[in-house]
């Protein structure tokens, strides 16, 4: 950290590259995919700037003092390899692969993408032994049925998710659902199968404090799995991304939202959808990294916790 923001390699949050994830308690991973994008792509380039991006970012956090580096063992493992990736569904093995590497070795990753499509591929590897609960932060549901004849898009991971049974729906929280859409499917599958949605209306209502109290509620004690898409941010101060919706939350809203998951039993996380090319200034890659860092703190507080715990009971 004591490097100059601008020289040497970039890395996530400054942090040594380690390629072993058996010497780390929390594993920054970058993926570089869309391949599941329908629409606007770049999301591929995301890992890359927000690595360069989170070069501005500290070590210890201005509001709860939390220093993750001192909790836990972090580290960069660089970006996932994707052999295939003109194969989408190839591609998805390829990141489930790695991550079973990184599950099996007792390191609990925070991911950046590429598109919301990774999600599914993650936790095919580290929910296989169980369901997770899921905050899942975004415009939109992600859990259409298919999309130009795939199953498999940003827009599907969640229910694809539901039916591989890696997700508890009575266990997840979509929060700042927005945006007209030309089928309610997605928003009648979340709420049939038992999801708590809460659209941005309900948000600006409840506010804050009171969503994070319902989704603590949704969400109980038991493993939980964290997902923040960039577009749930208004595109004001998120216009790189694949699905822009106006109308959503701000910088701010999200960072007490993310802060206010201390105390849960986290597992890991994504920051996804960022597309650079769609905002040359870097702001959206900055905005990411920083969601990123907040998800850290709450994690590694998680991590650091359950080690604590298993060593009493050694």
């Amino acid at each position: 950290m004591s490097t100059p923001r601008y020289a040497g390699v970039a890395t996530f949050m400054r942090t040594p590259l380690v390629r072993d994830p058996s010497k780390l308690d929390i594993a920054l991973i970058g993926v570089p995919f869309d391949g599941g994008v329908e629409n606007r792509p770049g999301q591929r380039h995301g890992p890359r700037q927000i690595r360069n991006m989170s070069s501005l970012i500290r070590t210890i956090h201005h509001v709860t003092r939390l220093n993750p580096y001192e909790l836990c063992r972090v580290a960069d493992m660089g970006d996932v390899p994707i052999a295939n990736a003109f194969h989408l569904e190839a591609s998805h093995a390829d990141i489930t692969e790695f991550y079973r590497k990184v599950h099996a070795a007792g390191a609990v990753p925070l991911s950046a993408g590429g598109d919301h499509s990774i999600s599914l591929p993650i936790l095919r590897a580290i929910a296989a032994d169980r369901p997770v609960g899921m905050v899942h932060i975004d415009a939109h549901t992600d859990t259409c049925d298919e999309e130009l004849g795939s199953r498999y898009t940003h827009g599907t991971p969640f229910r694809r998710a539901l039916e591989e049974e890696l997700l508890d729906p009575k266990r997840t929280v979509q929060i700042g659902i927005r945006g007209a859409q030309n089928s309610e499917e997605g928003w009648t599958f979340s709420l049939e199968s038992g999801m708590r949605v809460i659209f941005i209306e309900e948000f600006t209502k409840l506010g804050v404090e009171a969503v994070i109290a319902e989704a603590r509620r949704v969400v109980g004690d038991g493993p939980t799995y964290i997902s923040f898409d960039v577009d749930s941010l208004d595109p004001a101060f998120a216009p790189g991304t694949g699905t822009p919706e106006v109308g959503g939350m701000t910088t701010i809203e999200a960072q007490a939202l993310l802060r206010g998951l201390r105390g849960l039993n986290l597992v890991g996380g994504d920051v996804v959808e960022v597309s650079p090319p769609f905002d040359p200034s870097g702001n959206t890659a900055l905005v990411a990294a920083t969601m990123m860092y907040e998800i850290l703190c709450v994690l590694a507080e998680a991590v650091a916790r359950r080690k604590k715990s298993r060593e009493r009971a050694a």
